[in-house]
């Protein structure tokens, strides 16, 4: 890799939040509905461009996501802001529709081991029912985006071969997916993965529509996020506080924080349109409805500043 050029880096970037699902979702005790409101409002006013609002599972799929339409129906929806629901299928999607959704996505995996163990089905077959809802968001004008977990790893097969996540991309973008999200699920990527799934994935489509969404598990989300920004990709998921741990890795860390992702983001230059202060007040809410401490190191450390004066 070459050395690292601050002017050849985009210039903006595009952070998506991941907090008020994919990190409430792993949360033992279940969430207030008025709390995940009162998160997702702290959360809008920051700037953010997209918060991954809910999901319209099945009901007693995820206990922590009952309250879908509850949620949907009492947040505040501010101009700009995309509130991202997942929805797993038509009766999802239904249900979305029916609570005012207008932007969604779908989920699946590079790896067959992991989409049999987690949704029970193959890839194959998860692609065939998401193409329906795909189809369907279409129609209705929706922004729709696709989620590859297990781009890095799987914890069931191994590595996870880079023509597999391309397959899994080229599909999803011939569906009409507008954005799709290549996830690090288990937090073992490193920079020089990051560069081959990267360029591999441009090879097929542009890097506009090509986000990452790396776990910290291990200690090496910022890393690759560096090397992603070297390959020109600008848009990145993160969850505040550093919200939602790896099921696969007891007490690891888990997602990206948005604090650690925005302070470095800022402080090499690179805008996110983002303030990091407002984010912050959405995490020290989220710690005191949870009742503990969140694993970001920059939240951490500025509020431990802010606390000295």
């Amino acid at each position: 890799m070459s050395a690292l050029s601050l002017s050849s880096l985009p210039a903006r970037v595009k952070v998506c939040e991941m907090g008020p699902l994919d990190g409430l979702q792993n949360e033992s005790g279940v969430v207030a509905t008025a709390d995940k409101i009162r998160y997702i409002d702290l959360l809008s006013a920051s700037g953010l461009a997209v918060i991954e609002t809910t999901s319209f599972v099945r009901p007693d799929a995820i206990p922590q996501l009952t309250d879908a339409e509850g949620v949907m129906a009492g947040i505040e929806r501010r101009p700009g802001v995309t509130y991202l629901c997942l929805v797993p299928n038509m009766r999802g999607f239904e249900r979305a529709r029916a609570a005012g959704v207008n932007a969604i996505a779908v989920f699946t995996a590079a790896s067959e081991a992991f989409t049999k163990r987690n949704i029970n089905m193959t890839i194959d077959e998860s692609l065939a029912t998401f193409r329906e809802v795909v189809k369907a968001a279409r129609a209705e004008g929706w922004w729709v985006r696709g989620y590859i977990s297990t781009a890095f790893g799987c914890p069931y097969q191994g590595a996870v071969p880079v023509e597999d996540v391309v397959r899994v991309a080229n599909a999803l973008a011939e569906m009409g997916v507008d954005e799709i999200s290549i996830g690090d699920t288990i937090g073992v990527g490193t920079p020089n993965q990051v560069v081959d799934v990267a360029g591999a994935l441009q090879a097929q489509m542009p890097v506009e529509r090509l986000a990452m969404h790396f776990h910290d598990t291990r200690g090496t989300a910022l890393a690759n996020v560096v090397a992603a920004l070297q390959m020109n990709v600008a848009i990145f998921d993160s969850s505040s506080g550093g919200l939602g741990g790896c099921p696969y890795a007891p007490g690891a860390t888990g997602n990206l924080a948005t604090e650690d992702l925005l302070y470095m983001l800022h402080g090499m230059g690179i805008e996110t349109g983002v303030d990091l202060d407002a984010v912050r007040a959405a995490s020290r809410f989220i710690s005191g409805a949870l009742g503990r401490d969140v694993a970001s190191r920059a939240y951490r450390a500025l509020e431990a500043a802010a606390a000295r004066g």
